[in-house]
């Protein structure tokens, strides 16, 4: 079932010289984990806040489960949905970014339980249950009476997390999440996401630069390069199977070796390369 939908996805800023996002077109199902990678300033970024909403696109279509955010008008042009369909499709999803952004002068809980109370406008007794429950799944139980100044960097960050997951959205957006950790952290922490995943069957969508958590974390990989979809395949098929030079070059540690080569196809098909 396609949970998320883009569609020819263009985006340009400082008045459309600066093309950012060039006919980006994806679809990500329930429960799959997608991580978006590529070069600095290659685009990443601006995906995740464009199919979030953070961002208006240009021209395009971005759906949500069936709910159109936005599709193309009649004069080219991306038409998005009136503020109340828009609010509900807004439920669907939480964010996660790179800066933790707790209330330091909230304790754990109270942190974890702002958001759904804020947006959703639940029962508050109904929201506790909930960030208690949340915080038990990301083993902060015992620090819900704490306070984000007595955590250590990957607790604020499960803290953070916690907060995106308390009211339950069906897709959880994170941009470059693990980059302020350090590398032991960075990889506990990308254990407790591979957990998260499994035990919540939300859907991750995920801006990294570390290409080995892309590789562990995603079910599939979007690999942009100057606002372009390289390649959108499962990570083993990325690896094996590059689109282009570029995405042979970009994916791997080591990094693949090149030859110049030339090549001349012969009458049965076969290829015959000399160096």
């Amino acid at each position: 079932m396609k949970l998320l939908q883009m569609n020819h996805v263009q985006k340009s800023f400082n008045d459309e010289t600066l093309h950012v996002l060039k006919d980006i077109s994806l679809s990500v199902e329930k429960g799959e984990v997608v991580a978006i990678i590529g070069p600095s300033g290659s685009g990443k970024s601006t995906l995740l806040r464009c199919a979030t909403l953070l961002e208006r696109i240009d021209s395009g279509e971005v759906c949500f489960d069936g709910h159109y955010a936005a599709r193309t008008g009649d004069d080219g042009a991306a038409v998005y949905a009136d503020k109340a369909e828009l609010k509900q499709i807004r439920n669907y999803f939480g964010l996660v970014f790179q800066q933790f952004n707790l209330f330091p002068h909230y304790s754990v809980l109270k942190n974890v339980m702002d958001a759904p109370i804020c947006v959703q406008k639940r029962d508050r007794a109904e929201v506790e249950a909930s960030a208690r429950k949340t915080l038990e799944k990301m083993g902060l139980g015992d620090k819900a009476d704490a306070y984000p100044c007595q955590l250590s960097g990957g607790q604020q960050q499960r803290v953070a997390i916690a907060r995106t997951l308390a009211p339950e959205p069906t897709v959880l957006f994170m941009d470059e999440p693990l980059s302020n950790l350090d590398a032991k952290l960075r990889l506990e922490m990308r254990s407790e996401l591979q957990r998260l995943h499994i035990d919540t069957g939300s859907t991750f969508i995920y801006v990294t630069h570390d290409q080995m958590e892309a590789m562990t974390l995603a079910t599939k990989i979007c690999l942009i390069e100057n606002g372009v979809l390289q390649q959108y395949d499962a990570p083993l098929d990325v690896y094996a199977k590059p689109n282009n030079v570029f995405v042979a070059d970009f994916v791997g540690n080591p990094a693949i070796n090149f030859i110049d080569a030339s090549g001349a196809q012969q009458s049965d098909g076969t290829l015959t390369l000399s160096a």
